[in-house]
């Protein structure tokens, strides 16, 4: 099983608490490799506004990884599945393992990466999801577990332009309620931000620090009555 990397920023003092962002990564890489891929091409404009927590998945690769070649190994897999993606194997292993990342290193405001996360069912929900060139499960028994109509997150999804995934991005913005959407003339990958693309960002981010203070005060009621 692999580490736990972070990506820590300076205390800017006073300004508002960064939202926690859980950072799942994509199939067959690494949670190295997707701190690499989101620190090393958005700003830090963006990524100095986020706590991110990079965790590998709990499986070793089965097989070749797309990025052999481009980043060093080891990498991981969350799960398994068949060539027409409707059976899953170690699908309930992989959200366990998810949930007790977030019992053990959070609490989290949000998940970042694969769309999978919502289907959690042991920690707080989260409000915040950021989808990378996510897709829908294939399966509808899976899917009805996976995404409840509509999930109670504010949500931002990249969809790639040659992404092989993006007619089920697509399919997947149907479950969420007035998503931010991010378009990039990419493929599977963790775009750049161009200018029209921050100003998404921004707005997104904004959303979610607006929200924060409000948070933390439910929070400290909570602790007090308890």
């Amino acid at each position: 099983m692999g580490s736990l990397a972070a990506e820590v920023a300076g205390d800017f003092g006073g300004a508002p608490r960064r939202p926690k962002f859980l950072c799942l990564h994509g199939f067959r890489t690494s949670g190295e490799i997707m701190r690499t891929q989101v620190v090393g091409k958005w700003p830090e404009e963006v990524t100095a506004r986020l706590d991110l927590v990079f965790p590998d998945a709990p499986f070793p690769a089965e097989g070749k990884s797309d990025v052999d070649g481009i980043f060093p190994p080891p990498y991981y897999e969350w799960f398994q599945f068949d060539k027409s993606f409707m059976e899953y194997r170690n699908l309930n292993e992989c959200f366990a393992y998810i949930e007790n990342l977030m019992i053990e290193h959070g609490p989290f405001d949000g998940l970042m990466g694969f769309s999978q996360g919502l289907a959690l069912t042991r920690v707080a929900k989260v409000r915040y999801l950021v989808v990378i060139g996510g897709a829908k499960f294939q399966s509808p028994a899976v899917a009805k577990k996976a995404y409840p109509s509509p999930p109670d997150c504010t949500s931002l999804h990249f969809l790639g332009d040659m992404d092989f995934l993006k007619a089920s991005g697509e399919a997947l913005l149907e479950s969420f309620v007035n998503p931010y959407i991010i378009r990039h003339p990419k493929g599977h990958t963790v775009p750049r931000l161009d200018e029209k693309s921050m100003e998404t960002m921004l707005e997104f981010l904004e959303k979610i620090e607006a929200d924060l203070p409000r948070d933390e005060t439910k929070h400290e009621e909570e602790a007090h009555l308890s």
